[in-house]
């Protein structure tokens, strides 16, 4: 991954970037891909080293967390509002 500097006179990428600070957002090119933009000030990431991901304890607990405290929404759902085919 790749950090670039967004120079404070961009206005349009600092709008965005505003934006995403409070809430993620999907961005979608003229061709149709889809990006996500999103802080990474909350962000947790875990370093794996065996091809076993369960023996991570703290990994474990951590989607066990996230599993438990979030609502759930269908993919049917996702891909439609998505606009993606099923």
């Amino acid at each position: 991954m790749k950090a670039i500097q967004i120079p404070a006179r961009s206005k349009i990428l600092n709008n965005l970037l505003k934006k995403a600070r409070r809430k993620e957002i999907i961005l979608e090119s003229a061709e149709g891909q889809h990006f996500v933009l999103a802080s990474l000030e909350q962000w947790e990431g875990f370093e794996i080293q065996d091809d076993d991901i369960t023996m991570n304890k703290a990994l474990m607990e951590h989607l066990a967390k996230r599993r438990s405290g979030s609502k759930r929404i269908p993919i049917a759902k996702v891909r439609s509002e998505l606009g993606l085919a099923q």
